[in-house]
Formats: structure tokens, C-alpha cells, sequence
């Protein structure tokens, strides 16, 4: 019990601050659909017309994943910013805002209209015998009459709001998300665990307290209402509290999906801290998403790798000598987005195709060309992105590759679902120690269909010509090895004696202060 509490104990450290952020978003998000839902309805209700449109788009809305709509706001707000410069914000808050009030939509309209519908016609007909106006019969007649319906669609949409807000870590806002998108990631149940139930006591909460203000409006016990609504209110409060301060200084810090990328965010975090800086971290970003938010300072450093920026955003699909790709790229992210390439972390982390030692042995696969042979019988599993990047259009153009099916997977599941047999083969990451760990077998690409992913170190155009920042990471440059990160990854990833991103970025450091 005791190392179970030592363990659960620190996942909610975290906790206050991503929660008054996710409740900051969560309001705000609530707030807005009300304000354009509340007066679309008595349009709505009027209008029939107007409740076909505007029921059927906010039904359309809902047909869309949440995590899509997020991602489409992305470059929409991106393309605004050429207008409205630094009044638009892509990542985060605002797209974050946008798509969570579009998905709150549809139930606070739907029973805002079906409420005022139902009003008896009966009372309305007295209403209008006694000369009420139209603004007058529905402040003191029909709202009051559908509020009970009204307020069952703002509980609906309040707790979807709640639980969709924990997706918008995808587009770097801050949210409870952040736990439990970086728990499945690294295994870390305990995290996992810690988002979860913050944000389902929170959608508990806000449920119970709104449907107090609903059980006091049919009663018209006036009392118990205030007092709930006055808890809503000290709840927003608490949220608006800072919870952390920072200055001109604070340096924001992206990583991507995956075990390495936290670790080496925690690695420049702590060089950064040493240096005099206040850093914040936006975890579980997209390729796309993090190339773009350091272009637009929304993030002011990440590792990137060379093969992704060659391939996704330079659009080249030739091959050329490692040290010529990093070359062009640097001169190409400078000149073109005034982004400082400040040099490879020393190690590559390649896409690698990996098979299972006993099929490698009895199947004779060693190379991309034995694969191709076998591809029929096999089940290719990938990470989310993989399928849909132009490496894998390299790959087939190179191999005649016809799988058996194509499946998809966080790249944590994706490791187990080769070594349980789900998949035959799967897409690993040459720097990830869980191929050494369960024995996998890296196919040889003689092709090299596969471009040179070189890890290297971004820094946003806002502090690309810093020089104290700049000798803040300098130390970084050149000096991982690709065993010491298999090695710094394999702490996060195993099962037994698991250590946190945090601590793996504090052993890695040590290594390299060992080499020095």
C-alpha cells in the first residue's frame, strides 16, 4: 500500500495547475455556447427555417471527432495570423476554445428549442390576452416554463465539455490531459489514473452543482441555487488563481508523442532552469503542429527530426549524405521561417522496420527485400502517424510491400502488439530500447528508402540569435550517443523500476557529464 501511495502520490503534484487550466477552458468553452446557443434557440423556436440550419449543423459538428475538429482549427488560426499577426493564436487556448463550443453546441440548442416549444400554447395564448410583449412573454413565461429542459442540455453539455477538454493537449494548451496523454505514453498508470478521475470528479461536480441550479428553479427554492451557483463561481475563481509565475523570460518547451521526446524536453528544461530561465512544457504535440509552433514562436525550442522536416515540410524525396540534409535544412529553416537549426543532439532516430526474432530466423527475413516477399501473411503495425507521412509513400515506392492489413497504434501498444503477436511487423524507432529489450530484428533497408532522421535542437526565431541561450544548450549539441538514448528511453519504458521522463533527463545529464 505504501509504495502504491509513494507512487500516486507525486502523479498529483501536477494536478492544480493543469486542472485550474482545464477549468479555465472547460468555463470559457460552456460560457461561449451559451452565449450563441441561449439566442439561436428563440430564433430557433420561431423560425423553422432557422432550427433546420442550425440544428443540422450543430448535429454536424458532433458527427466530427473531437480530436479532428482540434486539429482542424490549427491551421485555419494559422492562416489568420497573416492578417491579424499576434492578435491570433494557433495553438492552445483559442483553438482549443473554438472547437470545445462547438461541440457544446448541440445539446444546449436542442433543448433550448424543444423546451420552448413545448411551453402550452394554451399559457401563450393567455400571455398574449393579457398584452405582454414578445420580449416580456418570454422572460416571464417561457423561459421560466423550459428552463428544467434548458438546463438538462447545459449538464449534458457541461460534462462533455469537461471530458473533451482533456484533447487539447493534442494542440498545446495545457489541460488534464497532459497526464494522461504522457501516462499512456510512458506506461505510467499512476498518471493516467490522476487525469482521469481529476476530470471525472470535476464533470461529477459541475453535474451535480448545475443540477442543483436546475431542481431550484422547478422549486423555487431560490437559496439553494445561489448557494450552487456561488460554488460554480468560487470554482472559477480558483482557476483564475496564477498558479505559477513567470516572466519575459519563461521559455516554452514542446515535445512530441512519444517517450524520447519528454525526456529530452526534461533534458533542455533543466539546462535552461540552470541558465536562470522559468520553463514551461506542451507535451504530445503533432509533427505538423510542433514544426509550425516553433516557426510562429508558440514554442520556443524542440527536437525535431531531420527526416521529418525533409520529408513533411521541405517536400524533398531524394536522398542525399547525412551531414548535406542537415546542412540544407538548416540554411532552409533559417532563411525561410528565421528558425536557428542549432546543430544534431548527436544520434538518429530513424524509422526502422522491426520483426520478431523467431520469424526473422524461420522465414529469413533480414532486409526491406525479404519483407516484401513474406508482406502477403503479414500484419503491419504502425504509429498513428506513420500510414499518412510521405515515408511510408517512399517505402512502398522502393518495396512492393502488400500487407495483410495495416493497423494503427499508440507507440506504446504498438511494441506489445508486436511481441503478442496482434502485428508481424511494425514501424519502431531505431533510438527506442525496446527493441534491444524484447530481441526485435531491425530489417536492413538496402534501398535507403528511408531518409536519415538526425535529432536536432530548434529554436524559435525569438531566440535564435540569443546568445545566452544559445550557450544554455550548446553542451547538447553532438554529445548523445544513440545507446546512451536506447538506454535513457528503456528507464521509462520497462516494466519494473520504472523511472519518470524527469529522472531519465537527469541520468542522461549525468552521462554527459561523465564524458566531458
Amino acid at each position: 500500500m505504501r509504495e502504491w501511495l509513494n507512487t500516486i502520490a507525486p502523479a498529483f503534484q501536477r494536478v492544480p495547475e493543469l486542472l485550474a487550466q482545464h477549468l479555465q477552458l472547460s468555463f470559457a468553452a460552456l460560457a461561449l455556447a451559451l452565449l450563441i446557443a441561449l439566442p439561436l434557440a428563440v430564433l430557433a423556436s420561431r423560425n423553422r427555417h432557422v432550427a433546420n440550419i442550425a440544428l443540422g449543423f450543430a448535429s454536424l459538428v458532433q458527427t466530427i471527432p473531437a480530436l479532428a475538429l482540434l486539429a482542424l482549427f490549427y491551421p485555419l488560426l494559422l492562416a489568420l495570423t497573416a492578417l491579424f499577426g499576434d492578435l491570433i493564436q494557433p495553438l492552445g487556448f483559442l483553438p482549443s476554445l473554438l472547437a470545445l463550443t462547438l461541440y457544446a453546441l448541440l445539446p444546449i440548442l436542442r433543448n433550448a428549442v424543444t423546451g420552448l416549444n413545448g411551453v402550452d400554447p394554451a399559457i401563450v395564448e393567455a400571455a398574449d390576452g393579457v398584452g405582454m410583449t414578445k420580449a416580456q412573454k418570454l422572460r416571464l413565461v417561457e423561459a421560466p416554463l423550459a428552463a428544467p429542459t434548458i438546463m438538462a442540455g447545459i449538464r449534458t453539455a457541461a460534462v462533455w465539455t469537461i471530458g473533451a477538454a482533456t484533447l487539447s493537449t493534442t494542440v498545446g494548451q495545457p489541460s488534464l490531459g497532459d497526464l494522461i496523454f504522457a501516462g499512456l505514453q510512458t506506461q505510467n498508470w499512476s498518471l493516467v489514473l490522476a487525469g482521469c478521475l481529476t476530470s471525472a470528479a470535476l464533470a461529477i461536480i459541475v453535474d451535480i452543482l448545475l443540477g442543483t441550479i436546475e431542481n431550484a428553479i422547478a422549486t423555487r427554492r431560490k437559496r439553494r441555487g445561489w448557494i450552487a451557483a456561488a460554488l460554480l463561481a468560487a470554482g472559477l475563481a480558483f482557476a483564475l488563481i496564477p498558479t505559477t509565475s513567470a516572466d519575459e523570460d519563461t521559455i516554452i518547451i514542446g515535445s512530441k508523442r512519444f517517450n524520447e521526446q519528454y525526456i529530452l524536453a526534461q533534458l533542455i528544461g533543466q539546462r535552461l532552469e540552470q541558465a536562470g530561465y522559468y520553463v514551461r512544457y506542451r507535451e504530445g504535440l503533432g509533427s505538423a503542429v510542433m514544426f509550425q509552433a516553433v516557426t510562429n514562436d508558440d514554442v520556443n525550442i524542440s527536437i525535431d527530426y531531420a527526416g521529418t522536416i525533409w520529408t513533411n515540410e521541405m517536400d524533398r524525396t531524394d536522398s542525399v549524405a547525412r551531414p548535406e540534409m542537415i546542412e540544407t535544412i538548416t540554411s532552409w529553416s533559417r532563411e525561410t521561417y528565421g528558425v536557428n537549426v542549432a546543430g544534431p543532439l548527436g544520434f538518429e532516430n530513424t524509422y526502422a522496420f522491426a520483426v520478431r526474432p523467431d520469424d526473422a530466423e524461420n522465414l529469413n527475413i533480414k532486409t526491406m527485400d525479404d519483407l516484401a516477399r513474406v508482406s502477403p501473411d503479414f500484419v503491419f503495425g504502425t504509429d498513428l502517424e506513420f500510414l499518412e507521412r510521405p515515408e511510408w509513400r517512399m517505402v512502398k515506392d522502393a518495396y512492393p510491400l502488400r500487407f495483410k492489413s495495416e493497423r494503427a497504434f499508440e507507440p506504446t501498444f504498438m511494441y506489445k502488439a508486436l511481441s503478442s503477436r496482434q502485428a508481424d511487423v511494425i514501424s519502431a524507432f531505431s533510438s527506442d530500447g525496446r527493441i534491444a529489450a524484447n530481441n526485435f530484428v531491425i530489417l536492413d533497408d538496402p534501398k535507403g528508402a528511408v531518409p536519415a532522421y538526425d535529432a536536432l535542437l530548434m529554436v524559435s526565431p525569438k531566440y535564435a540569435n540569443d546568445a545566452k541561450f544559445i550557450a544554455a544548450i550548446q553542451p547538447l549539441l553532438n554529445a548523445i550517443s544513440v545507446e546512451k538514448m536506447r538506454e535513457a528511453n528503456y528507464m521509462v519504458d520497462r516494466e519494473n523500476d520504472k523511472k519518470s521522463p524527469a529522472e531519465a533527463a537527469r541520468w542522461l545529464a549525468g552521462q554527459l557529464e561523465n564524458k566531458e
